[in-house]
């Protein structure tokens, strides 16, 4: 690498490439057949001593063996037809030891006449943040379906008072499908004329975010009436940042309609 840079002409070229070799990331450039031509210093770093010299090998080495074929079949039609890659995603074996995920911006490297002579990568380890985006969808999706398992009707709304989740039973109890809730403020299915049991002092939304509530409400079913339901709510706190950010809200049917 270091006798590529030094050997370069003197040109406004030779000085982006030494600037691409500062940079932090991994950057490669390959030709029209896939073989890696150029390697700055944190390629060469995270490149696995085992697999020999990084320069001269197929793009594809380093890669899962269920993503060669598919990615390689892209390669080459990207550099057939001359359009640009969007960002992607490929499993690289790197330094240590294991395949981590890269997400890889790359770019065409054209010719004199603008055809496609080979392709230039900026590749970015995505591993963590990847695995946390999993991990966070599962416990969204146990969330939500401990949720729809409730047998009580339960509506969740965010500090603005817009519901943005309702399960099973509060469909069941109102006649509303959650898509038609989805972004209604919690007062137009909760009207605002409910109170505390044996008090006279009105329970909104207001007093919902500011502590635990329970007493009586109206809730406005898709027919237009109205059922007597007993209502207890409490905030949503976030546990980072301890603000609030909405309320849940469990409804008993107590009778008829009101």
């Amino acid at each position: 690498m270091n006798e590529i840079l030094e050997t370069a002409p003197a040109t406004a070229e030779s000085a982006f490439l030494l600037d691409i070799d500062d940079l932090p990331l991994p950057y490669l450039e390959m030709n029209a057949r896939g073989i890696i031509t150029r390697a700055n210093r944190a390629a060469l770093a995270l490149h696995h001593p085992e697999q020999g010299e990084l320069i001269g090998k197929s793009g594809w080495d380093m890669m899962a063996i269920d993503e060669k074929d598919l990615s390689y079949a892209t390669f080459l039609s990207h550099m057939a037809s001359g359009e640009e890659l969007p960002v992607i995603s490929r499993s690289l074996f790197d330094r240590s030891g294991t395949f981590r995920v890269y997400e890889i911006h790359a770019g065409l490297i054209r010719d004199a006449e603008g055809k496609p002579a080979g392709m230039r990568m900026l590749c970015v380890d995505v591993t963590g943040a990847r695995k946390a985006l999993e991990d966070a969808r599962r416990d969204c999706q146990w969330l939500v379906s401990a949720m729809q398992s409730l047998s009580e009707a339960c509506i969740l709304a965010d500090a603005l008072g817009t519901i943005r989740s309702m399960n099973r039973a509060a469909e069941e109890l109102s006649g509303w499908c959650a898509c038609d809730l989805t972004g209604m403020a919690m007062e137009e299915l909760l009207p605002v004329q409910a109170f505390p049991p044996g008090g006279s002092t009105l329970l909104d939304y207001r007093a919902m975010l500011e502590g635990a509530c329970r007493g009586t409400a109206g809730v406005l079913t898709r027919e237009r009436k109205e059922l007597r339901v007993e209502i207890s709510t409490s905030p949503i706190v976030d546990r980072e940042s301890g603000s609030v950010s909405g309320v849940a809200v469990l409804l008993l049917k107590t009778g008829g309609a009101a």
